[in-house]
């Protein structure tokens, strides 16, 4: 089967990808989810605060992917469910397969890879101890209670502060669990402001910054942990540890972008992000082959992440109309003092056709700066900012009278506003 776009994932950037392209000219379309449903990880998120900037109202995770549903199927656009992608090539080609229709291959103009990210496990930290039942990734819990109906814990410590573990927090107790204390081995929260306090200060739940969990205790289910308190360099401190009666270890330790396809598809990634790196336009190194949302980077609101596909599914449909491919005038943008990673990672002056926003976060807690853009030592623009945390992603946007006539890259960087 023949399509001229193809979307591999069909949560919000899948969705708005595909509402994008259909609007700018591309009626075959199909989109390719994995899942038994349409939505991705919005429909576990069943609390509110999603929707305020894209629809300028307060919408549940589950109401604001049924307001993207129903624009895919008012508009006809194809879907498959339960359905994997095993591979991408170089020519579009995919191989996927599903129960009911088994293996198939179809052929793209272009393909557009929106398939979100997933959540670190204990493996990836190496906590010692034991290994008993009740040890749960924070996102594991939320669907449990959220969508499946089980209560995964009475006595629960939560290690990482990143929005999810804040979140599940004040879930685990609503539902009756006692939260003894969220662990965070940083000297600051991962996760936005109004998490902490909503979900912590208001249910009274503390959070130890600058700790980690140094060992498990339990056989068959989790019967302690130990916390202890962590120097400048990340290392526990001898004779600071603090053992928790607890039946449930939640982890939040951070999202990696799900990228087996691209790497194996040969599109360069940022070590940084861990996600494709892209132009403003959203397309990666590979001609016709388009990257947004979470699979590029973490985000924490998902009406960035909406805005990120509509930007994908524009420029994939003016790809298939035009053929347009990258051109020599690429402009590089490096990171300063104080950031840690900007998105999009190169902008094509040539195709550059409105202003330029830029993704980044911040690698420490800061007060009153400035986000400097600099073209060799000329300062081209500056954005005051009053606080700058990295749970909070920032946006700039860059005019682009300001990119004409430049020479070399770009270097975004703080400058402390004295």
């Amino acid at each position: 089967m023949k399509y001229d776009v193809v979307v591999i994932g069909g949560g919000p950037a899948g969705l708005a990808a595909a509402k994008a392209a259909y609007e700018n000219g591309i009626k075959k379309i199909l989109i390719i989810e994995r899942d038994k449903e349409l939505g991705g990880i919005l429909q576990q998120c069943i609390h509110n605060g999603f929707g305020l900037h894209r629809f300028k109202e307060e919408l549940t995770g589950p109401e604001y992917a049924q307001r993207y549903i129903n624009m895919i199927t008012d508009l006809q656009i194809e879907y498959t469910l339960e359905s994997m992608v095993l591979n991408i090539t170089h020519d579009k080609k995919i191989s996927m397969i599903s129960p009911e229709k088994g293996y198939q291959e179809i052929e793209a103009k272009s393909i557009i890879l929106a398939m979100g990210c997933r959540e670190r496990t204990r493996g990836a930290i190496n906590i010692p101890g034991y290994r008993p039942a009740g040890i749960f990734t924070a996102g594991a819990a939320q669907r449990y209670i959220n969508m499946e109906g089980y209560m995964v814990g009475k006595k629960v410590i939560i290690l990482g502060s990143g929005d999810i573990g804040l979140i599940m927090a004040r879930r685990m107790t609503l539902e009756g669990a006692d939260v003894k204390a969220v662990i965070e081995l940083q000297p600051f929260s991962g996760g936005l402001t109004r998490n902490i306090v909503q979900c912590l200060d208001d249910f009274g739940i503390p959070l130890l910054l600058s700790h980690t969990v140094t060992n498990i205790l339990g056989k068959n289910r989790v019967e302690s942990v130990t916390v202890s308190k962590v120097d400048e360099n990340k290392q526990p401190i001898p004779g600071t540890e603090i053992e928790y009666e607890c039946d449930t270890l939640l982890l939040s330790v951070g999202l990696i972008p799900e990228n087996e396809l691209s790497r194996e598809l040969g599109v360069k990634l940022d070590r940084r992000t861990s996600g494709p790196m892209v132009n403003e336009t959203m397309q990666t190194s590979i001609s016709g082959i388009f990257a947004c949302g979470n699979v590029v980077h973490v985000h924490d609101l998902v009406d960035f992440v909406s805005a990120e596909g509509e930007r994908a599914g524009k420029n994939a449909a003016n790809y298939v109309l035009s053929k347009s491919i990258p051109s020599l005038n690429s402009i590089a943008i490096e990171n300063g003092k104080g950031i840690t990673y900007t998105v999009p990672q190169n902008i094509d002056l040539d195709k550059a056709s409105e202003n330029i926003d830029i993704f980044m976060r911040v690698n420490n807690v800061y007060k009153n700066q400035k986000i400097l853009v600099k073209n060799g030592e000329k300062e081209l623009i500056g954005f005051p900012r009053k606080h700058l945390a990295p749970g909070e992603m920032e946006r700039i946007t860059i005019p682009l009278k300001f990119l004409k006539n430049i020479e070399g890259n770009l270097t975004v960087e703080l400058q402390e506003v004295l």
